[in-house]
């Protein structure tokens, strides 16, 4: 049975009951306010005698005859408080004692000590209750272990879990020192639609939503990308936009269909740069985050002081004995790669496009094997509609992909900014997307007319937040690090 069992009716009655005794006694059950002194870590860190007034959820009690010990938590901690018969006055503690239970939010007012056990207390010479909780914390509250419990309900897994509320934590301070980071940097946050017409900027297939008072289709977006391009050819110089992004592919427990990304575009810059850039700051999120560069992850250890370079295009010619950059026929590449044993026929039977192939036997024979970070690079131009052709073979673009135990974290290259190829590319995905390809690009006639009207040199990135920190917290799964994750 679920740790989140059904309430009983006795018990919800007996809550019902002791609310309608504070209302009797107070007037009002659930409160507006209390004015707090000091949260509960600051008080922890405040010295014996000082007067204090905490509040927080009450998530233990003890009565031993005229004196109890009970404990009130919030999001930083938990702290100790007692009370006395003596002091509070028999009527004030017997109506603590009958109408208090654990998940109620009390205030308290006292000054702090320590116990002879030696632990911080509150001596309390008043209380308050602020809120009735009808429902009862689960019955094993500390250390709550039904997973579906857990992420349906998140709050009681913060709560109950001290791993929970550090890995939440951690979550929100790594945002915090990412926008530090490109802030200190020169770049400026934006805001770019969810909602738009066009479904482009990576290979995904899209989310439909309709807009009533349009009377249209829109597409929660996939990516960002075309939108902060925009805003580079407007005159910004760096930006970045830390969001959600949507895309209606299959669950597992490193893909999930909303998602957090982190896109930065910069001004003339090239994929280079954005290799620097970008590795110079994941070395220094983890230092702040784990204190080193060599952390573990699911058993494995990994040495994020340096990556591994790889070349996309060398190795899938290695693998298939071919020259990648010449294919042309999905079908032909199909054949080939069911001769030579390397997957048969049904499993490639879906894939309508050569991207989807070559990037579908990458994943599968090059990219699952990959475990410490590397830097993947020299990619065939057919697999990215939107990143800049290299300048001494067409055929490929500058591109990379940081990938650690075999996902991608991060996707950066120098951008398309010549509208003439970009109209091309768009083409080619139409065709694609005619032939079956339901993760093609749509093409964007507002985006290559902002392109026509003149872009300088570009290169930008997207990186993965949930699943990078996911290696980060050590967490097995990307619903392990979000803190409401989608659920059937």
């Amino acid at each position: 049975m679920s740790e989140n069992k059904t309430m009983s009716t006795n018990e919800l009655e007996a809550r019902l009951q002791k609310a309608e005794n504070i209302r009797a006694r107070d007037g009002v059950v659930w409160k507006d306010k209390f004015d707090r002194s000091a949260t509960i870590a600051a008080a922890r860190e405040m010295a014996d005698g000082t007067p204090v007034r905490l509040a927080g959820r009450v998530t233990a009690l003890r009565w031993l005859g005229k004196l109890m010990f009970g404990r009130i938590y919030d999001i930083d901690g938990e702290i100790q408080f007692s009370m006395s018969r003596e002091e509070l006055g028999e009527e004030t503690y017997r109506f603590m004692k009958a109408n208090v239970d654990l998940g109620d939010f009390i205030g308290i007012t006292g000054e702090l000590y320590h116990t002879t056990a030696g632990e911080l207390t509150v001596k309390v010479s008043a209380y308050e209750i602020l809120s009735k909780a009808l429902r009862p914390l689960p019955e094993k509250f500390h250390g709550l272990t039904d997973m579906e419990t857990r992420y349906r309900q998140r709050y009681l897994d913060i709560i109950s879990n001290e791993d929970t509320r550090r890995t939440m934590k951690m979550r929100f301070r790594m945002l915090r020192l990412i926008r530090d980071y490109l802030n200190e940097n020169g770049f400026v946050e934006v805001e770019t639609p969810i909602m738009q017409v066009v479904a482009s900027g990576a290979a995904a297939r899209p989310f439909v939503t309709h807009h009533n008072a349009l009377d249209a289709d829109f597409y929660l977006r996939i990516a960002p990308e075309l939108f902060l391009k925009q805003t580079i050819a407007a005159g910004f110089d760096r930006v970045f936009e830390l969001g959600k992004n949507f895309r209606n592919e299959g669950m597992d427990a490193m893909h999930l269909q909303e998602f957090t990304m982190l896109e930065w575009y910069a001004a003339y810059w090239d994929f280079h740069k954005n290799i620097d850039f970008s590795w110079a700051m994941i070395q220094k999120i983890i230092m702040d985050l784990r204190g080193t560069l060599q952390i573990e992850y699911q058993g494995t250890k990994l040495d994020f002081s340096r990556y591994e370079e790889i070349d996309y295009t060398a190795r899938m010619n290695e693998l298939l004995g071919v020259d990648i950059l010449e294919f042309k026929d999905a079908d032909v590449l199909k054949k080939n790669l069911v001769a030579a044993g390397m997957f048969p026929a049904d499993e490639l039977e879906p894939l309508k496009s050569v991207p989807a192939i070559v990037d579908y036997v990458f994943k599968r024979k090059v990219r699952d094997q990959i475990v410490n970070p590397a830097i993947v690079y020299n990619y065939p131009a057919y697999m990215i509609p939107l990143a800049r052709r290299n300048d001494a073979d067409g055929r490929r673009i500058d591109i990379f992909q940081l990938i650690v135990c075999g996902a991608e974290l991060i996707k950066a290259y120098s951008e398309l900014v010549d509208p003439i190829i970009q109209r091309a590319a768009f083409e080619e995905q139409a065709r694609n997307k005619a032939a079956g390809d339901d993760e093609a690009f749509d093409l964007d006639e507002d985006f290559l007319r902002a392109m026509e009207h003149g872009m300088p040199p570009i290169s930008g990135l997207g990186l993965g937040i949930d699943r990078f920190f996911s290696i980060i917290a050590d967490a097995p799964t990307l619903r392990d690090v979000i803190l409401f994750p989608i659920m059937k």
